[in-house]
């Protein structure tokens, strides 16, 4: 039997793969099968094809997304091609992974206003003049019956049913619909489309990402794409992942400076370094200093807390707009006061208090402001608010500040018709 010829990688290859892969999980091989394919793109002069998929569920991103999305951007300054695809098709059934339920389906219009924003958005992290950017349903709306049977004649029910998801939903008697099983699918055939090298996704996307791999096999690619899974992000409360399924503990890349840096103040001190690690460019030397400053008592964790959100602010807005946050939150906490500029909203007295706050945008519903009320989260005119059912009553003032949750800051004015 011939022997397989021993590929020689050099030490700078070795570098730049460890780098690349700096706090995630390389499949397979690691950080040295990662070398070599960075060697070979090197030695043939063809750069590789670098892929991220983001299905526009909804209208904006957050900082969760940037994780696996400033990783895409350290491969665009190695001089790679990345390639962004925007789920058009896949967002329309709904990524199953870590669901308990089938996800409801969206509509093409919907998806659609959801896509216009997500450009603009990644533009933040990603060059995009430098980008593929493509859409799946460019070549996934136009397949015929033939080519998805052929598709799905690449793996068997009982490989699907080894999903942790599917698996948890069918011994619990919960229904998984037949087009779940699509997802996986199409969104593997997106890395045959496309020819992609390597595929980024969070860790939730071992399954699907890892299937790409299969199916690039299937239809005949020799050296199927690798995977590089990135850790998510968890919310404000530090435990959940971030989502915009939980408002409150969600930082949304189109959210106002202040409000990035205020919820980034609100991280329990136990997410300081996670965040530091997977949201900025500080050095590992620089973050084994924190970390041994944190543990040993030696700084205020607030004082790291601000120095993060300020670093944030100003990637996503400016230096300038990272001051005056500062500034107000200084202002708003520090000295126990309220911001200089505050919206002045006209009210009848009279008026259900979640009701006006829901409809003025203080809350993204009314159930949230019922839940904020129960939480001891709104106050007016600092007295905190206990009844879910209370009206705005001046009591011969004519006027009164409404806080909502830490951040917002309304001055109510009597309407005197």
């Amino acid at each position: 039997m011939e022997e397989v010829k021993k590929i020689e990688i050099k030490e700078k290859f070795i570098k730049e793969a460890e780098f690349l892969a700096r706090g995630t999980e390389v499949l397979p091989g690691g950080v040295i099968e990662l070398a070599k394919k960075l060697q070979k793109s090197s030695k043939t002069g063809i750069p590789l094809r670098v892929k991220l998929g983001l299905d526009p569920t909804r209208p904006d991103l957050h900082l969760g997304h940037t994780v696996v999305m400033r990783k895409l951007r350290q491969f665009q300054l190695a001089g790679h091609q990345v390639v962004l695809i925007v789920g058009a098709a896949t967002a329309m059934i709904g990524d199953p992974s870590g669901k308990s339920e089938t996800r409801p389906s969206l509509t093409k219009e919907e998806v659609d206003i959801n896509a216009g924003t997500y450009l603009d958005q990644m533009s933040k992290v990603v060059d995009l003049s430098k980008a593929e950017v493509v859409n799946n349903a460019d070549w996934l709306h136009p397949m015929k019956l033939a080519e998805l049977l052929k598709l799905a004649s690449n793996i068997t029910v009982a490989q699907m049913m080894v999903r942790e998801d599917f698996a948890k939903r069918y011994s619990e008697g919960k229904p998984i619909s037949v087009h779940e099983f699509f997802y996986p699918l199409m969104q593997a055939y997106d890395s045959v489309v496309i020819n992609s090298d390597i595929e980024l996704g969070g860790t939730d996307q071992r399954f699907n990402v890892l299937l790409g791999r299969d199916i690039q096999s299937a239809y005949g690619k020799k050296d199927p794409q690798m995977v590089i899974l990135l850790p998510l992000l968890e919310g404000t409360d530090g435990i959940v992942k971030m989502s915009k399924s939980y408002p409150e503990h969600c930082i949304s890349l189109t959210d106002s400076p202040k409000d990035v840096l205020g919820k980034i103040m609100s991280i329990p001190d136990n997410m300081i370094m996670r965040y530091f690690e997977l949201l900025t460019d500080v050095s590992t030397e620089q973050l084994n200093e924190y970390k041994k400053n944190l543990d040993a008592g030696q700084v205020n964790p607030r004082d790291y807390k601000m120095n993060l959100a300020k670093l944030i602010v100003t990637q996503y807005h400016s230096l300038e707009e990272a001051h005056k946050a500062e500034q107000e939150f200084i202002n708003i906490f520090k000295n126990k006061g309220i911001p200089e500029n505050i919206e002045e909203l006209t009210v009848s007295e009279g008026k259900v208090l979640v009701d006006f706050i829901a409809e003025n945008g203080l809350t993204q519903s009314k159930g949230e402001a019922k839940r904020l009320i129960q939480g001891g989260g709104i106050k007016l005119d600092n007295e905190k608010v206990a009844d879910i059912a209370q009206k705005i009553e001046f009591n011969d003032k004519d006027s009164l500040i409404l806080q909502v949750g830490k951040r917002k800051f309304a001055k109510l004015i009597k309407n005197s018709n």
